[in-house]
């Protein structure tokens, strides 16, 4: 089959679209910025109609007229999530997705599921311990509190599945996003835990089950008269955003781990087999047979555009200063949990530390001490990793955070691993068309190839040995703090 492919990901502050030629090269970009709803405190939502549908209509305009009339042969979706979009039974809205594991209003819920089905059998029969991250809690905070909403609710949505199901009508999740559905989901099983699902979702009918590389449906002609795109396009089943990103780049095989730089940091390590851990999220990949560990900072670009704007310089002065300070940033240490700590430690009321600070440091220290903390971050989950059996083969770099170079080249020292760099870091967009490739077909994953390697300084990885003990010990002896004091800030609001 021949065509050019379209990739479209909605993102939490923004969604991007490629058109991508048969060999994999990236012919045009689009991007929508939008914002998050933030109603009350811990709560974040999207409008459905108004950021993922009205983005998503304009991202394909833009890539139509790239084409040129030029044939396509197939679209990928992604989007951010795990969320939760309870809709109709025609698939409308019936209030506004609730987003993945920032949004931590069902905190009861979690309690009140780990007491009812167990938070071990969670763990085993899921491959996750039941966080802000999973759809389940939500599911039943919108039962208990929005009860109109539910009774109403005849489908489970996502970001992915909403825009499928809008153009082909067809009601289907892939099976990694269904297995971030805890407890829904069984891991091992490879299916919907009816039996808990029932007791969680009562009466919910759920989606059928799909995988990223097969054919969701094809644009109706509905769709095709709202969007411009030629009746019968062949659809992906879609998938989660960071999972996409991670096809883009070749992150495939068992031992493969994808460092994304971001707002947020994210790793996605992938395994043969499941292998739970209780400070990790364990799920389906994105191809049959396929199992991935994932881990997730709350905040790593956050800190440094935190930091950006408080001093009032660019990320290249920042940079290019942070660069001529030495290793350990003259004896700063930082915790980067600024906004609670995700994977491993899943300690929403972690606070961020800066230990050592004196009169003599500046702005470059302090900019580099949060890359050095970041660092020590990523090295705590990859050795979370390790614990549950996955250890780190090859590691592939990607994200915004990747560009300047400091940054990727403090974490292989911090880490002590090697990463690749690709030469196209755009995002999930690019592996939602490499994955729509694969499901009519074709490959276009030779086109993009590892442009970069970054190898630690033996000289530098002994150094920061030391100020990694020293990491893990300062959370530990400051977390009674951080909670009191993150008690204070909640009354203070």
């Amino acid at each position: 089959m021949t065509g050019l492919l379209l990739g479209v990901d909605i993102g939490t502050a923004s969604s991007k679209g490629v058109l991508v030629d048969p060999g994999g090269a990236v012919l045009a970009r689009s991007v929508r910025e939008h914002a998050v709803s933030t109603p009350r405190p811990g709560w974040f939502e999207h409008d459905a109609e108004t950021v993922w549908w009205a983005d998503f209509t304009e991202i394909v305009a833009d890539l139509l007229r790239a084409a040129a009339g030029r044939p396509l042969a197939a679209l990928g979706i992604s989007g951010i999530g795990p969320c939760l979009l309870p809709a109709t039974a025609s698939g409308e809205p019936l209030r506004p997705a609730i987003l993945y594991g920032v949004d931590t209003r069902a905190s009861a819920e979690i309690a009140s599921l780990n007491a009812e089905l167990g938070a071990s059998e969670i763990l085993a029969r899921g491959g996750s311990p039941l966080t802000s991250q999973a759809v389940g809690p939500k599911v039943r905070w919108l039962a208990r509190h929005e009860p109109e909403v539910y009774a109403r609710t005849k489908k489970l949505l996502m970001a992915s599945s909403f825009l499928v199901h809008r153009l082909t009508g067809r009601y289907v999740l892939d099976h990694h996003s269904a297995s971030q559905c805890t407890p829904l989901y069984d891991l091992v099983a490879g299916k919907w835990a009816t039996d808990w699902a029932e007791r969680v979702a009562p009466g919910l009918p759920l989606p059928e089950l799909l995988w990223s590389t097969e054919i969701a449906g094809e644009v109706t002609p509905v769709a095709a008269a709202l969007t411009g795109l030629p009746v019968g396009l062949p659809v992906t089943a879609g998938t989660i955003d960071a999972w996409a990103e991670a096809a883009s780049v070749g992150v495939r095989e068992p031992g493969d781990v994808m460092v994304m730089y971001g707002t947020t940091m994210f790793l996605i390590q992938v395994l043969s087999e499941p292998r739970p851990h209780p400070g990790l999220w364990g799920t389906r990949g994105v191809v049959p047979g396929s199992f991935t560990l994932a881990a997730g900072m709350a905040t790593s670009g956050a800190v440094t555009d935190w930091l950006r704007k408080l001093v009032g310089a660019s990320y290249a002065e920042l940079v290019a200063e942070a660069a001529l300070v030495s290793p350990g940033s003259r004896g700063l240490l930082m915790l980067p949990y600024f906004a609670g700590e995700r994977t491993p430690l899943f300690d929403p009321d972690a606070r961020g530390v800066l230990a050592g600070l004196t009169t003599t440091h500046g702005r470059a220290e302090i900019y580099r001490a949060a890359l050095e903390g970041i660092a020590y971050g990523v090295r705590h989950n990859l050795e979370a990793m390790a614990d549950a059996g996955g250890a780190a083969g090859r590691l592939v770099a990607v994200g915004g955070g990747t560009k300047g170079g400091l940054w990727t080249r403090i974490v292989s020292d911090v880490t002590g691993l090697a990463q690749q760099i690709p030469a196209e870091t755009i995002g999930a967009c690019l592996g939602d068309a490499l994955l729509a490739a694969e499901a009519v077909g074709m490959d276009a994953s030779r086109g993009n190839p590892i442009a970069a390697t970054v190898t630690p300084d033996p000289g530098n990885s002994a150094r920061y040995e030391e100020f990694y003990r020293h990491y893990r010990a300062l959370y530990e002896v400051t977390a009674g703090t951080a909670h009191f004091l993150a008690a204070q800030q909640r009354e203070a609001r």
